[in-house]
């Protein structure tokens, strides 16, 4: 189970964290993806982070955003500054189980959150 918090509503250029607390399964065996679906858009990549802490990101957020896993905790963060109004949308974290601790993508998530809103507005 995968559950998303941190959402809100935040002026341009504020900062927000979110959070995917995790259950049910090794945190530390899988990659951890951040998605994010617009009103009227495709849901689209964001970030992950693979098993080893290594990170990408999509270029619209490369610099504002910081994603960071804590395998102790079972969380999973996606900080965000310097937000836009072009990053509201529902965002929600996935993972999948990788053998690999290098590199992470956005194929093939096994488990989805339920989403947390972000809107960016003045």
């Amino acid at each position: 189970q995968l559950v998303e918090s941190g959402g809100g509503l935040v002026q341009p250029g504020g900062s927000l964290r979110l959070s995917c607390a995790t259950s049910g399964f090794r945190l530390e065996y899988y990659v951890i993806g951040w998605f994010r679906q617009a009103p009227g858009k495709e849901r689209e990549g964001v970030s992950c982070i693979s098993r080893s802490g290594g990170t990408n990101y999509r270029d619209s957020v490369k610099g504002r955003f910081t994603t960071s896993r804590d395998n102790a905790k079972n969380t999973v963060y996606l900080q965000m500054n310097s937000l836009k109004p072009e990053d509201t949308a529902v965002y929600y974290c996935a993972a999948r189980s990788v053998s690999s601790r290098y590199g992470c993508d956005y194929d093939g998530m096994d488990y989805w959150g339920k989403g947390t809103l972000v809107t960016v507005s003045s």
